[in-house]
């Protein structure tokens, strides 16, 4: 199930923060490109080299959230933020929802470097930010309807179910990953541990600033 969109109709504000992020990944992919390996070594987030020396390292917790490893890594993952971000940034607002976006961003850098601490590998991309915005979609708006490309046809779903699916699909890669970390510590792939650590975190993120929202109603 691939998603293409959602029902976007009650929307009620301009998603600024979704928009200038998505041109922000864009813009700093492009410099990434013309910078090359060189660029990728200083500004992605190497487990390896953080473990050593946290304090000139901590900057690459937030470069890496905007670097990506292709250009279809780089559309997926904004087609994911285009889809899902505009609604969860109504629900907070702007300035809270660019707080939360950042905030999943690092808690899941820190789940996939918890995990594999040793690896050599650059970790870059949007990815365990945007699962924030999943877990915090699915919590806020679980019976939204998503229309999903399966095979070649278009079908509506519930949130619910698309979501549920992508992050079954994530523990289950992610049990998986741990298993042979010790045999492929030097083996790029996919870092289904970011993924499940931002999806988490966009959840409980997602829980409390709702309490409070509901809280201030009341």
């Amino acid at each position: 199930m691939f998603p293409i969109g959602d029902d976007d109709s009650q929307l009620r504000i301009t998603p600024i923060v979704t928009t200038g992020l998505i041109v922000l990944n864009v813009l700093f992919f492009l410099i990434e490109l013309n910078g090359g390996n060189e660029f990728i070594q200083r500004w992605s987030f190497i487990p390896s080299r953080f473990a050593e020396d946290p304090a000139s390292n901590w900057p690459t917790i937030f470069t890496a959230m905007f670097m990506h490893g292709g250009w279809m890594h780089l559309f997926g993952n904004m087609l994911y933020l285009y889809i899902f971000g505009d609604n969860v940034e109504e629900s907070f607002g702007h300035v809270k929802y660019l707080a939360f976006y950042l905030i999943a961003g690092i808690a899941a850098t820190f789940a996939q470097f918890y995990f594999n601490p040793h690896s050599n590998i650059p970790n870059v991309g949007a990815s365990g930010a945007i699962a924030g915005v999943l877990g915090a979609y699915l919590l806020l708006y679980p019976q939204a309807r998503v229309d999903v490309l399966v095979a070649r046809a278009v079908m509506s779903m519930p949130a619910l179910i698309v979501i549920g699916f992508w992050f079954v699909l994530q523990l289950f890669s992610g049990v998986g990953s741990i298993a042979r970390t010790d045999a492929s510590a030097d083996t790029g792939g996919v870092a289904y541990m970011a993924h499940i650590g931002g999806f988490v975190a966009g959840l409980a993120i997602a829980f409390l600033f709702r309490g409070r929202s509901q809280s201030r109603i009341t």
